[in-house]
């Protein structure tokens, strides 16, 4: 851990150089080799986090948890009721509060136009780093652990593979844009083909699919965005099936909802799997909605690798504490 990234907020990825992301992610594999063989790394003994969630978690919040105490630490999990925040207390004065009382802040806060501005202000005024457990914009944490994912499945042998990130059916609420935005934006810059699928109405920012972009002319790969799921996994060596709102397109949220219930085929199946390459691995956030954005026998089979994913928040989650704490 000689590079010094101690006290460096993590908001987005975009925030690192390439030279401190792989940094991280070389100490997320010898945490995660120390891991298995249960071999202790008290690196934050006697430090605090306090992690604020404004919705609610599985993977995120027990990463983080579970990854505080591992390392010897102590994380505090905190949601608005239980704060003044509830009463009317400022966002900038209970930032200021929690960094004079710990070492590090984590929030996830996915309210549209919201959330990234409220982590932004918060790093602003805070003397501890402030990591981003997912806002409307980003999830960095979840992108860095599916490239450590995807660089352990093709054994590092990852340029040029093509991935695709596609729109899946999930009716009943919107969900956040954030994690397509963080995969095209991780996938791109670690040398990936990228290709984005999705009906007209569920396009993600502009200005994010322009980074993306250009990252991959930057690396001599190709960037493509389709509106067809099969023309999206065609050839495929990693498909990301996951569902989004069109939030970008619809300001209303019903009618965001009614635009959902037009794709219901958008599912990932094991015909659609049979598109992809020979070899390719199937990849999902989690939680995923079965029978809708994918098939039991699809996320149960054998060429799912969501527990690994999943597995590897854990590891990642811990080398960003342990690096910027």
């Amino acid at each position: 851990m000689s590079m010094d990234l101690k006290g460096r907020h993590y908001i987005t990825a975009r925030d690192w150089s390439d030279e401190e992301l792989e940094h991280a992610l070389a100490t997320a594999a010898d945490l995660k080799d120390k891991f298995h063989r249960d071999e202790p790394t008290p690196l934050l003994r006697d430090k605090s986090l306090f992690a604020l969630f404004f919705e609610q978690s599985t993977r995120t919040r027990n990463s983080m948890e579970a990854g505080m105490t591992q390392l010897g630490g102590h994380a505090n999990i905190l949601t608005p009721e239980k704060l003044q925040l509830s009463h009317g207390e400022t966002v900038l004065d209970t930032g200021k509060v929690l960094s004079r009382m710990g070492h590090g802040i984590a929030i996830r806060n996915c309210d549209w136009g919201v959330g990234n501005a409220f982590m932004r202000d918060i790093a602003a005024i805070s003397g501890v780093p402030v990591i981003n457990l997912q806002c409307d914009m980003y999830h960095p944490c979840q992108a860095l652990a599916d490239i450590m994912t995807v660089r352990e499945t093709f054994r590092d042998e990852v340029h040029g593979r093509k991935i695709v990130v596609s729109w899946t059916y999930a009716p009943s609420y919107v969900r956040p844009i954030s994690v397509p935005h963080s995969e095209i934006l991780m996938m791109a810059r670690m040398g990936l083909d990228v290709t984005l699928a999705h009906p007209p109405e569920f396009k993600l920012l502009p200005e994010i699919v322009d980074v993306a972009r250009a990252d991959c002319a930057r690396h001599g790969t190709n960037f493509e965005i389709v509106d067809d799921m099969d023309a999206g996994f065609a050839g495929a060596h990693v498909v990301y099936p996951k569902s989004w709102g069109c939030l970008v397109t619809e300001p209303d949220r019903e009618a965001a909802v009614a635009h959902i219930e037009k794709y219901p085929g958008w599912i990932c199946n094991e015909a659609r799997m049979k598109l992809a390459a020979p070899d390719a691995v199937y990849m999902h956030p989690l939680p995923a909605t079965r029978g809708q954005e994918v098939t039991d026998a699809v996320i149960d089979g054998p060429q799912s690798v969501v527990w690994d994913q999943a597995e590897n928040r854990l590891h990642t989650a811990k080398a960003l504490m342990a690096l910027t704490m």
